[in-house]
């Protein structure tokens, strides 16, 4: 007979809209064991596995933290109410909990003081205290039975208690919610308690043949969703501004490009984010979270770095096609075992079909390019090492689009007969050690000198995007920033394979401008610019962090345009590192990767008639020497 032996569940925490997807080992009548699934319409030998998902039946409605979604809430913000702001974001758990997060909720009162306007109604949802607050930011008043503290918030001793195991006994009730093996929590379920029963069940009778093996969650959460970010209006005439993303339409002749580190699973381990929650750090939970994230922001091209192979294929690809986009995606030329299977990562090129069409695209592997530049090398000792030091399965993934036109066809020709506009687009991840700054640099240098390849054989406008593990005025950096790197920069001591030298030879002709610098830039005073100026690194002009974890805080990712071609409009505004240390760092339960995301909006400067129908003028690009070539 079928019988069940275990079941399991990866997390206890389950989240709403995150499926939960259970462990459950099944001995067959041929005594294997197995954990495929035996549904009723694959009987073996006359049973199958019957699973049933419940919630304990209450009226009760909870309040939980905004910080540590986990735990009940006792404590409001009076700040966050009297704003207006949402109600969830406005509870915690504890006083060390509201206290580590003050600063934080001070961002939030002096914003929804700023932009009135963007804070809705009160939300129709009990509070834990009714209360005031006096001019010099202390409780006036407060509801009985709530112990005050003096920096406006209340704590309630009255505040109700998040249903916990030991509190479903036998004479609970429970209400169906779904069948089948996997169950994706609903905002109905948040605050209850689930049940998972499984049974092997005769398939003739439909009765089970023995007792259920049961499995209890904790109480449903909901899921944190990030702050919306809001794009920074740079080129106006009427100075900066700040625009809300929702239901925002693109303006004539302008688009919008992101570049996301989303952070590969096979990457996102405790051991690495032990200040993380297991349950945010599950995939379960951040493809939800990462998803809702970049599908807000509505960009017209998606640069995603560190896309794992597996979930491009049934995740990021198919979710994203339903919300328009076509995608194309270049992998790493090697595997990372992850303890359990073998996984890879790569770069993914999303773009909004009914805003671009594909017209070419090529695939850059730095590892055939270290092969051909260690057959230059002697002797073979040389060759030996330079390929130890230069294979690190880095790629980078280039495409040439077309803009749509009003009224284009599927394949990009207008009614009138002309084409769209052209844009190259390269995405990369380059190497991440930051000993290799000679691996780094060369890289970067390959992947130039392959773009100028392309520029060469057609004049149009192109970006550079990408997690480029360098940090700003690194010589990475300033190759791309300024098109050479100066002899006496300190990053190339590192070079003992020599494949630097002469530092003459590190440059492009490419006019690359960083899209953030525009920031830096800015003319006007106000709170919004002074707020976007305090993130920026006036050295630099660049963000000071895109990457946020315990031990590190640095700006890594760039988008990077040719300035003659085109222009920034708006960028996505940058967060605020006291705002991301109320959860230690990223990733957390609010923002589901170690970086941030980078956004922008450009606007064409010129149109090239002579590059509309120019499909078949780009090069192959092949490697010689380390480099690409046509």
């Amino acid at each position: 007979m079928l019988s069940v032996l275990r079941v399991h569940l990866p997390s206890d925490i389950p989240i709403a809209g995150c499926e939960l997807l259970p462990y459950v080992l099944l001995r067959r009548p041929d005594t294997s064991i197995t954990t495929d699934d035996v549904p009723a319409s694959s009987p073996v030998d006359g049973y199958h596995l019957r699973c049933r998902w419940y919630r304990i039946q209450s009226d009760k409605r909870v309040a939980v933290c905004s910080v540590h979604p986990s735990e009940a809430a006792t404590l409001q913000c009076l700040g966050c109410v009297k704003g207006k702001l949402a109600v969830a974001k406005s509870y915690h758990c504890s006083t060390k909990c509201f206290a580590d997060a003050w600063r934080h909720h001070r961002v939030m009162h002096t914003r929804a003081a700023c932009y009135p306007q963007e804070n809705g109604a009160v939300e129709d949802e009990p509070h834990l205290g009714h209360f005031n607050l006096g001019s010099a930011g202390k409780l006036e008043g407060g509801s009985s039975g709530s112990n005050v503290l003096s920096n406006g918030s209340v704590l309630s001793n009255s505040a109700q208690t998040l249903v916990s195991l030991d509190q479903v006994g036998n004479g609970d009730t429970w209400y169906e919610v779904g069948q089948g093996k996997t169950y994706t929590p609903t905002a109905d379920d948040v605050g209850h308690v689930l049940k998972l029963e499984c049974v092997a069940v005769d398939s003739v009778t439909g009765i089970g043949i023995s007792a259920a093996s049961t499995v209890l969650t904790s109480q449903v959460i909901p899921a944190p969703s990030p702050t919306p970010r809001r794009l920074i209006l740079v080129n106006s005439i009427d100075g900066p501004a700040a625009l809300e993303m929702e239901g925002r339409t693109a303006a004539p002749g302008t688009f919008t490009v992101l570049s996301y580190n989303v952070l590969a699973d096979l990457y996102a381990t405790s051991d690495m984010y032990s200040y993380c929650p297991p349950w945010a750090l599950s995939w379960a939970y951040r493809r939800q979270n990462l998803l809702r994230e970049i599908v807000n922001y509505r960009a017209d091209i998606l640069c995603l770095q560190e896309v794992q192979s597996d979930h491009f294929e049934e995740f990021f690809s198919p979710e994203l096609e339903k919300h328009g986009y076509a995608a194309v995606y270049k992998k790493k030329t090697a595997e990372v075992y992850t303890g359990t299977v073998y996984a890879i990562d790569g770069c993914a090129t999303f773009y909004r079909r009914d805003r671009f069409s594909l017209v070419k695209k090529y695939e850059v592997e730095f590892n055939k390019a270290a092969q051909s530049l260690s057959e230059a090398l002697v002797p073979s000792a040389t060759k030996k090492a330079a390929l130890s030091r230069l294979l690190k399965d880095n790629v980078a993934l280039i495409v040439v689009l077309e803009a749509r036109e009003s009224g284009s066809t599927i394949d990009g020709q207008s009614a009138s007969g002309k084409r769209g506009q052209l844009l190259c687009v390269a995405n990369t991840h380059i190497h991440a050690n930051p000993e290799l700054k000679d691996v780094k640099l060369w890289q970067v240098h390959t992947l130039l000198k392959g773009l100028e390849k392309i520029a060469a054989s057609a004049d149009i406008p192109m970006l550079v995007a990408g997690d480029f593990n360098s940090v700003p005025m690194s010589a990475p950096h300033s190759l791309l920033a300024t098109g050479r790197v100066d002899a006496a920069h300190p990053d190339l001591a590192t070079d003992p394979l020599g494949i630097l030298r002469p530092p003459s030879k590190l440059c492009h002709s490419l006019p690359l401008t960083s899209a953030y610098s525009a920031l830096g830039r800015m003319n006007g005073v106000g709170p919004m610019l002074d707020r976007q100026r305090l993130h920026m690194d006036p050295s630099s002009d660049e963000p000071f962090f895109t990457n946020c974890t315990r031990d590190f805080l640095g700006t890594l990712d760039y988008i990077f345009y040719t300035d003659n071609s085109l222009e920034v409009e708006s960028l996505l505004e940058l967060l605020d590192e006291e705002r991301l240390r109320k959860d230690t760092a990223l990733p957390s339960p609010e923002w589901s990767s170690d970086h941030i995301a980078l956004l922008a909006e450009f606007r064409w400067l010129r149109v090239n008639p002579e590059n509309r129908s120019g499909r078949d003028s780009f090069p192959s690009l092949q490697r010689e020497g380390g480099r690409l070539r046509t």
